[in-house]
């Protein structure tokens, strides 16, 4: 799964990349542009969708799916992932996986793992070198039933882990190489199904983190520090389900 993350480029420079225009409405939400080093669900991130129009646009959403029949955004259960197996089956996603996909940029990720007298040990995720990470997402917009105010929610779309993240966690963010990102997006008509499986190797770098990052509202670049240790062996297949 992917519980957090970070973003360090500028909404500005997401927007060159993906030869997208950005939302007016993000000039209302300063605190978007700055980086992030410990991005939560339900807080609102930059999301690439297509415009009404077909173009792209860059614009912010909130970080946790809301299905149509929730009656408040704490109805259920926080929807902060959507599996990639079986998605476009599925009644929460099922729409979205077939009419509402999107791209979530990110700098990284983290994870955790747990062991014996150690408790929760947060790893950091990223490419290697820091280049930007571009997930797959899906959005809808959720109408209140009460207020009749509408909110664009959005779930980060998830696989298997390949062998390099797998012995920090089981499942990894579906991340996309640029070539795909139209595709996914339904510029370049069906097919994004035969996107969804496990990011390629040797693409992807981690580090031990402060534990300090296990207080959910930590702040600061310091997150990203990397600790001197050795990434741990990988689980055995029965065990992976113990993991975080």
């Amino acid at each position: 799964m992917c519980g957090r993350f970070f973003l360090t480029q500028g909404l500005a420079d997401l927007a060159g990349l993906f030869r997208a225009q950005l939302d007016p409405a993000l000039a209302e939400r300063p605190e978007l542009a700055e980086p992030r080093f410990n991005i939560r669900p339900t807080q609102e991130i930059p999301v690439l969708r297509r415009d009404p129009e077909g173009g792209r646009l860059l614009t912010s959403m909130r970080w946790g799916f809301i299905p149509a029949w929730y009656g408040a955004p704490g109805a259920g259960p926080l929807i902060i992932n959507a599996r990639s197996e079986g998605i476009a089956e599925k009644p929460a996603f099922r729409e979205a996986a077939r009419r509402t996909r999107c791209l979530i940029p990110t700098s990284g990720f983290y994870e955790w793992t747990e062991s014996a007298g150690k408790g929760k040990e947060p790893w950091l995720v990223r490419r290697k070198g820091g280049a930007p990470m571009v997930m797959a997402g899906v959005w809808r917009e959720w109408a209140d039933p009460a207020s009749g105010g509408r909110l664009r929610t959005c779930a980060i779309v998830t696989t298997e882990a390949n062998a390099e993240l797998a012995p920090i966690h089981h499942r990894s963010p579906l991340w996309l190489a640029p070539e795909h990102w139209g595709l996914w997006l339904g510029e370049e008509g069906h097919g994004a199904a035969r996107l969804m499986v496990p990011p390629p190797p040797g693409e992807i770098e981690t580090w031990r983190v402060s534990t300090a990052l296990n207080k959910r509202d930590a702040e600061g670049e310091g997150l990203m520090a990397p600790l001197a240790e050795e990434p741990p062996a990988a689980p055995a297949p029965e065990e992976q389900g113990r993991l975080l």
